[in-house]
């Protein structure tokens, strides 16, 4: 395929319709990565009508559910072998370190791995109507044609916990990445046609939001829209799926809470603190941006954070010597910039960071686009580094005295995404576990997720769940077959012409 034919529409890679193209830039160095078409309205409502066809036609989800579930494992092999070149197309867009994109890779070849496994399983159930007569069963079929748009940190890992339930349901989709990250999702697409999925079931269109993303969430075909991203958009995009009452599931980042507890292992508090909030320069949904630690151990802590976070190397894909990487664009690194200038306006103090990274910081850093890592306290709640997700290599540290004010702190968010708990009081962590409205709480650990449990937010985190079985619900409809074996005249409404 050309580089400017890289639409995937009803089984075939087309150019956009206008012959528009983006060329892709590695915000590691300012390299060209790519050149893509890009989509407009009238692409995506073309891949929505190929993906409605074949839905109708019952090419795929009239296939057995073992079937389907046999595909995904296919594609998840596929994936294991074609591992490190998908891992290089990611590095080259994100910028992230190659390694990372490795691990990337493998997760998502475990998730296809775990949705083709339960695909088999979701045979429906038997109801008990109480009468011998009656048979009467719960079944789950395809919601029908779907809508993705993914964002750009994890481009492909979080377009596989839609594409994989999708597809082991048996729906049609037109997949929209985000336009600055494209690449693997174009090779999944390969991958899908070289594995036999039938014409028209896998769609792709990348572009802008407002052009090519917009009829996803509008168009009457489209039965479910499904999106990870900002907390704008998203409410842009539930407002626009109402019009056809669509279902709709939506990721919408967090801002999230790391308690740590005065008897927590201190190395590793310490350690998994750098991780919650620097892995990948931050941009995490589910980044631990919120240090919150109690007041006893507060000084030390925040002191040897501030000492590790002044050591972290950071640098490009294949630096071997970097354990993080640059921000996605330079308009996305003036917003982090932004956000930490609004904090010291109300108060906040900035203990390490709070600038762009240069030459002076590391060999060839300033071509580039880095900030580095970032440590605020003296923050107040409902302060704006407080309340507002950054999205970038940021922290701030809030203090507490005890377990109710911890939770109080830790809950005092608009989002519901994620949180942690430090402590070695085993009753203490898993009580303030049940207090906190988040969607996963990790216990002595921070951002670790299994594909066979559920993932999703509370709050204006977003509504529905990815990943475990109720992932794959999300992409079903449940339907009652009610069956009277023994069918008889009721008498409610009496013949009275009868003689």
């Amino acid at each position: 395929m050309a580089d400017t034919a890289t639409l995937y529409i009803d089984g075939q890679w087309v150019p956009a319709a206008s012959g528009a193209t983006r060329t892709i830039v590695c915000p590691a160095d300012g390299t060209e990565a790519a050149v893509v078409s890009e989509a407009s309205r009238e692409d995506t409502e073309r891949a929505i009508a190929a993906a409605r066809a074949a839905f109708d036609s019952g090419v795929w989800s009239s296939v057995p559910a073992p079937e389907r579930g046999a595909f995904l494992l296919k594609v998840a092999a596929r994936l294991r072998e074609r591992k490190d070149e998908f891992a290089k197309a990611e590095s080259a867009d994100t910028g992230k370190r190659f390694v990372e994109s490795q691990i990337d890779m493998d997760d998502i070849a475990a998730c296809f791995e775990f949705f083709g496994r339960l695909a088999g399983q979701q045979a429906g159930r038997i109801v008990d109507a109480g009468d011998n007569s009656v048979l009467s069963r719960i079944v789950y079929e395809p919601v029908g044609v779907c809508g993705m748009i993914t964002p750009w940190n994890y481009p492909l890992l979080q377009a596989a916990w839609k594409l994989a339930p999708a597809i082991a349901a048996g729906c049609s989709f037109v997949l929209k990445p985000s336009e600055l990250t494209p690449s693997t999702s174009i090779l999944m697409m390969d991958v899908f046609a070289e594995l036999g999925l039938p014409d028209g079931v896998a769609n792709l269109v990348s572009g802008t939001g407002p052009d090519a993303g917009a009829p996803l969430s509008e168009h009457p075909d489209v039965d479910l829209v499904s999106f990870t991203g900002g907390l704008a958009t998203g409410k842009i995009i539930a407002a626009a799926a109402a019009g056809t009452v669509k279902k709709v599931a939506l990721e919408l980042g967090g801002k999230n809470p790391n308690v740590i507890f005065a008897d927590a292992d201190f190395d590793a508090a310490v350690d998994n603190a750098l991780n919650a909030a620097f892995v990948h320069s931050g941009q995490v949904c589910s980044a631990g941006a919120r240090l919150v630690v109690h007041e006893d151990i507060a000084e030390k802590f925040v002191d040897e954070l501030v000492r590790r976070a002044e050591q972290i190397r950071i640098g490009g894909p294949y630096d071997d010597a970097a354990e993080t990487g640059p921000l996605i664009s330079a308009a996305h690194r003036d917003k982090v910039h932004a956000y930490v200038q609004a904090g010291i306006a109300e108060g906040a103090r900035v203990r390490t960071g709070g600038r762009f990274a240069t030459d002076e910081d590391g060999e060839g850093l300033g071509s580039g686009i880095y900030y580095l890592p970032t440590v605020i306290d003296n923050v107040l709640r409902g302060m704006s580094v407080v309340v507002e997700e950054a999205f970038g290599p940021t922290v701030t540290v809030e203090t507490f005295a005890d377990e109710d004010e911890a939770v109080a702190i830790a809950n005092d968010t608009v989002y519901g995404l994620a949180g942690a708990v430090w402590s070695q009081d085993a009753g203490l962590a898993q009580r303030v576990a049940g207090r906190l409205r988040h969607g996963t709480i990790w216990i002595n650990d921070f951002h670790p997720y299994l594909p066979q449990a559920e993932w999703g937010g509370f709050g204006q985190s977003g509504v529905g769940r990815e990943l475990g079985p109720m992932g794959l619900s999300e992409y079903q409809e449940a339907k009652h077959v009610y069956q009277n074996t023994a069918p008889a005249v009721t008498g409610w409404f009496a013949d009275h012409s009868a003689k």
